[in-house]
């Protein structure tokens, strides 16, 4: 409501400025190639008032090799497919145990550059990892988070029309010998762990919960988590599925 003068009450005021919910979907177990697809698509239809949402998958085994990846450090991909992406960075290994997460988001609507982007995830990868008293890590020049000298989260993004979309890779219990067919993120020799390996849980589904909270509170948003009633991100995830 307003007052005779046309000014905003208090309470419609705050509403009026709230920024949009971000909604999250958990797209469970999927291949690659349609999710990344997805979220370009979603990127490019999106507008000024387009929702964020935030996108929790599980690939199905894939090497992604950024566009400055370089294809030696691709050293024996064996009958893991390689795929060249739009993301910044070299390459990186996705698979069964690992939580990916996609935060598309408006930049300019949160008023976040693209560095304390980066800083703001990488906190609250730092913060998820302190709830099981793991102390995680930056390195200089390296995107990502390492414990104790070991990457346990890479991070390659996308900022297009100042809106992000690719995302994080959380190590969280699953297999890490095919990062030995690869130099991880471009790193010959980099070690890599997981959440489990680290003394912490090792069901994904106990983690997700507080890597969200914790990307909510470094970006103030009001996550609204997807349900089946939602409307699916793209068509092209049935052929993913």
């Amino acid at each position: 409501m307003s007052d005779s003068a046309g000014a905003l009450d208090p309470v419609t005021e705050l509403a009026h400025r709230a920024p949009p919910p971000a909604l999250v979907r958990d797209l469970g177990r999927r291949a690659y190639e349609p999710v990344w697809r997805a979220m370009q698509a979603f990127t490019d239809a999106r507008g000024p008032d387009t929702p964020d949402e935030l996108w929790l998958v599980e690939h199905d085994p894939v090497f992604t090799l950024g566009q400055a990846g370089k294809p030696e450090h691709v050293l024996m991909p064996g009958d893991i497919p390689v795929l060249h992406v739009d993301r910044g960075g070299q390459v990186t290994y996705h698979g069964p145990g690992q939580i990916v997460l996609y935060p598309l988001l408006d930049l300019k609507r949160l008023k976040v550059g693209v560095r304390e982007y980066v800083e703001r995830i990488e906190q609250a990868v730092i913060d998820t990892l302190a709830e099981w008293n793991i102390e995680g890590s930056r390195r200089e020049g390296a995107p990502g988070i390492y414990v104790g000298g070991a990457k346990v989260m890479a991070l390659g993004i996308r900022v297009r029309r100042g809106c992000t979309f690719h995302g994080l890779a959380f190590n969280i219990a699953m297999d890490l010998s095919p990062f030995h067919r690869i130099n991880p993120c471009g790193y010959a020799g980099l070690q890599v762990t997981s959440v489990v390996d680290l003394g912490g849980p090792s069901g994904l589904d106990a983690v997700k919960p507080v890597l969200i909270d914790q990307i909510a509170r470094q970006f103030g948003l009001a996550v609204v988590i997807a349900d089946a009633t939602d409307p699916a991100p793209a068509a092209d995830f049935a052929s993913g599925s």
